[in-house]
């Protein structure tokens, strides 16, 4: 039997064992036309403090709940609600705060890093403006003026291409998750003219500015510099090594999670996980970081952090901005560096010396060539 009515069901503020939660309750037709009553908790109180936020985050589950009924019968839904569907779906280790699953593949989901990337735009930029207004209000003009106009909050510096033209992108893909889900028939973003191209140049450090910097910063940031400059490692890959990763008989590196956040996940896509390559001088530096570190367990982290008793990384950006900038500083080196500057880094000087495009795709461990004669 289909449901031919919409229904709001009710979300009502219930004790649990671990404190208050909203809990949302709605019923569902069976397959022999008896009704079932179901339940499921929404957060707790702190997730959302009042009512408002937790209906907010209903809305998505209403969406569900109704797929039986005829689309005409569902009103108009807002960016919000959408917003909030695309984060359940989408997004499930976000939307869930728990640990990505660890046999989660790229190919059914978005890796962690990705979601918390994606979650972090709908929540700085897209729902703040777009949240209130319906599917059908959201205009190709109107989006494309206020990306025009968008600055660094507090700030008249605008925005990066780069940064405009990821949020396009994100705004696309949620109309996209609506067309899939026939809650609307058509994608305004698309006709959205937005620019990617760099406005400066990303900037490169030689050879000797790269020594010169390592001779300025302490272990174990002088390791984890060292072994991001020569082999391209992303930030995520970096700290996420223990070390089981490093075969110095073989001198091979096998890159198998990211840490974004403290949290152990999948790493950004297929092609990210192939095994990196190691020079005898570089598999030397990790083996004398190992012999002087108190975790040097097979499963422990390479970089570990002690105030952590080695139960986790270190914080990359805490351990760059207390070790790494004044290293640079005292180097007398006045460029923008940060960890993907050894990326970059590494990837145009393997260019610039004539090296295979082919080669540099599969040592970067980008997914197409594309990406990497774009970059």
């Amino acid at each position: 039997m289909r449901r031919t009515s919409y229904q709001k069901g009710s979300l009502k503020l219930a004790d649990r064992k671990n404190g208050k939660a909203w809990e949302y309750r709605w019923r569902e037709v069976q397959i022999d036309g008896s009704i079932r009553r179901k339940n499921i908790v929404i957060g707790m109180l702190e997730d959302y403090p009042n009512e408002s936020a937790a209906q907010a985050a209903v809305d998505a589950i209403r969406l569900d709940i109704n797929r039986q009924t005829p689309q005409q019968l569902i009103k108009d839904i807002t960016v919000e609600t959408l917003v909030n569907h695309y984060r359940q779906h989408e997004l499930p280790d976000i939307f869930e705060k728990r640990k990505p699953a660890s046999d989660a593949t790229t190919e059914d989901r978005k890796s962690y890093s990705t979601q918390s990337i994606y979650d972090g735009y709908l929540r700085k930029w897209i729902v703040p403006r777009w949240g209130s207004f319906r599917l059908s209000e959201v205009k190709a003009v109107q989006v494309e003026v206020w990306l025009k106009g968008l600055c660094f909050p507090k700030s008249t510096v605008p925005l990066a291409r780069g940064t405009k033209a990821k949020i396009r992108n994100i705004m696309s893909a949620l109309f996209s998750h609506a067309i899939r889900w026939e809650w609307t028939e058509k994608n305004p973003i698309t006709s959205v003219r937005q620019s990617a191209t760099r406005q400066r140049v990303p900037d490169i450090l030689t050879a000797e500015e790269i020594m010169a910097i390592l001779d300025k910063l302490p272990d174990p940031l002088r390791t984890a510099v060292e072994l991001d400059a020569f082999t391209g490692l992303r930030r995520g890959e970096l700290i996420g090594l223990q070390w089981q990763d490093i075969d110095f008989e073989r001198l091979v590196l096998h890159v198998r999670r990211s840490v974004v956040q403290m949290v152990n996940g999948s790493t950004k896509t297929e092609a990210s996980a192939k095994d990196v390559p190691l020079d005898v001088e570089l598999a030397n530096t990790l083996l004398q970081l190992r012999q002087t570190s108190p975790y040097r367990a097979e499963t422990d982290w390479v970089f570990a952090s002690a105030k952590m008793k080695g139960k986790q990384p270190l914080w990359p950006d805490s351990l760059w901005n207390r070790r790494g900038r004044p290293a640079v500083k005292a180097a007398g080196i006045t460029k923008r560096v940060c960890y993907h500057t050894f990326r970059h880094t590494f990837g145009t000087l393997l260019n610039a010396s004539g090296e295979n495009p082919k080669v540099v795709q599969e040592l970067l461990r980008h997914a197409t060539l594309k990406v990497t004669t774009d970059t």
